[in-house]
């Protein structure tokens, strides 16, 4: 009974330890993937950068105002991927944060 108790645990402990070990192939520098026999025309020569596509960032936005936030002065605002939305009171639509809405009276407190 011990003996076969042993020989699971021995046999789990194999296999998890035998899972965890990482191999890659080796990679050959004198020829390439495609056999063309050209240096450096390997798959594996140098890397591909990818460009990061810029998302435009809207000025204007239509948020209902139960998702909206409000601030301890009764004016709500919405945050956008990083960006900060005021409610205008003039037409109730959400503008990105710019200097002009400090003066602006459609977006000061009541």
């Amino acid at each position: 009974m011990k003996n076969s108790y042993l020989l699971i645990i021995t046999v789990i402990v194999l296999a998890l330890g035998s899972c965890s070990r990482k191999s890659t192939p080796e990679e050959s520098s004198s020829r390439s993937i495609y056999g063309s026999g050209k240096a450096g025309t390997s798959a594996t020569s140098g890397a591909v950068a990818t460009k990061r596509v810029k998302t435009p960032v809207p000025t204007v936005i239509v948020v209902n105002d139960s998702a909206a936030k409000k601030t301890f002065d009764g004016r709500y605002y919405y945050d956008l991927e990083g960006h900060r939305y005021w409610r205008s009171k003039k037409d109730g639509k959400y503008y990105i944060f710019n200097k002009s809405m400090a003066t602006d009276p459609d977006f000061r407190s009541s």
